[in-house]
């Protein structure tokens, strides 16, 4: 298979001068002395529609011919690739039909259809979506853009390649969330092309990494189960295309887990003031889990930030307790006045906020005259956390 020249990408990024926006790189310097090299963050969120799809869709959807236009065109998506159809396709004056899981988050879905898009609901699961999606343009000669399997495709999402290597120019290492393998291989594609030394990773979410079994076996492997907070970059098996890519220029593929996703996630909101999705944060993740394994300067792109403001809320939560923000404790106290009071008071004079508190009598472990103590602590981190738990351990307070 031909893989995608740096030619074509350049051509994409012609195609895409008025469209897209060139997203700023930040710089991350709490990572940089982390990693004790610089690390900056290229902010494919604040892309238009919140993420570097409407790159490769409108690369894709400008290129079919005037039959092709006048069928109109026809995806499936959980959101990001869907609202960049939509767009791409208002802005060229075509008719666009997208079908979605019944479940999709509900600003993505109110995005999409502020676009223009006619949007249907169907299926659980994304491969449900897909098949529909299909059928449709089967039934109705809609021209199906693929959400990442076409070269087309994979030129557009080069051009952040391109822009990576004007801000960075000394880029060592270049991080990549990766589903289907379209922006990684589109990246890959332009660096390569242009800087072979520099390395591009990468990143899957470790609940729905389809790329390492797939590198594996020299073929596209389909996984059978898809469990990630991670949505934009659960697919469950590649496609001929994109493996190409991946497998030809990548220089790895790395997983990362829910903690760090959500870590990552956190990390952008509360350090870089910014919102960020978490299939979005999989670079980010990959250098929380991985100190100063990465030749730098690095780049990690941070691929979109279209998140449903409840599942951030869940997203957050979770980030604070990965990263010892929150500790639950059950102690073992005398069962007299003023116990209670006793280890509330030496939780505050270890610094520790009380979020709320459970007094229990009812307990077949309880001997006589023990009460049961469930807390929920606000901590400063994962050291803070040992300390309480050890300090109150030291006040005769029995930990469980």
């Amino acid at each position: 298979m031909q893989l995608v020249s740096v030619d074509r990408i350049r051509e994409a990024r012609a195609l895409l001068a008025d469209v897209v926006r060139r997203t700023p790189m930040e710089h991350a310097r709490d990572l940089r002395k982390r990693h004790e090299t610089p690390v900056h963050l290229k902010c494919e969120n604040l892309q238009r529609t919140g993420s570097f799809k409407i790159r490769g869709a409108y690369t894709r959807i400008h290129g079919l011919g005037e039959a092709e236009r006048s069928r109109g065109v026809v995806a499936a998506s959980a959101g990001n690739h869907a609202q960049g159809v939509a767009l791409a396709a208002a802005l060229l004056g075509i008719k666009a039909t997208v079908f979605m899981p019944e479940r999709a988050p509900l600003p993505k879905l109110a995005a999409t259809r502020g676009y223009g898009a006619d949007v249907h609901l169907h299926g659980e699961v994304i491969e449900e979506t897909l098949a529909e999606a299909t059928a449709f343009a089967e039934r109705t000669g809609a021209v199906f853009i693929h959400p990442f399997d076409h070269p087309d495709i994979i030129a557009g999402q080069g051009t952040v390649g391109l822009e990576i290597l004007e801000q960075v120019p000394d880029v060592g290492t270049v991080l990549v969330p990766t589903g289907g393998g379209g922006l990684v291989g589109g990246v890959a594609c332009a660096v390569k092309g242009l800087r072979p030394n520099v390395r591009v990773i990468g990143v899957q979410a470790e609940a729905a990494a389809a790329f390492p079994p797939s590198l594996a076996a020299g073929e596209p492997v389909r996984l059978t189960d898809l469990q990630t907070m991670a949505d934009g970059i659960a697919v469950g098996r590649p496609g001929p295309v994109s493996f190409a890519h991946v497998s030809a220029l990548v220089d790895d593929v790395l997983t990362v887990t829910e903690e760090s996703l959500s870590r990552a996630v956190l990390l952008c909101l509360e350090r870089r003031k910014l919102v960020v999705e978490p299939a979005g944060a999989a670079g980010v993740a990959a250098l929380l889990e991985h100190d100063g394994a990465f030749t730098g300067p690095v780049v990690a792109v941070l691929s979109g930030g279209n998140v449903d403001p409840l599942l951030l809320l869940q997203i957050i939560q979770h980030g604070m307790t990965a990263g010892g923000r929150y500790l639950k404790l059950r102690l073992l106290v005398p069962d007299r006045p003023g116990s209670l009071a006793g280890v509330l008071t030496r939780v505050s004079e270890l610094g520790a906020n009380v979020l709320d508190v459970e007094h229990s009598r009812i307990s077949g472990r309880l001997a006589l005259g023990e009460v049961e103590v469930a807390l929920n602590l606000e901590t400063r981190g994962s050291q803070h956390c040992a300390e309480v738990a050890t300090e109150l351990q030291r006040a005769g307070f029995t930990v469980l």
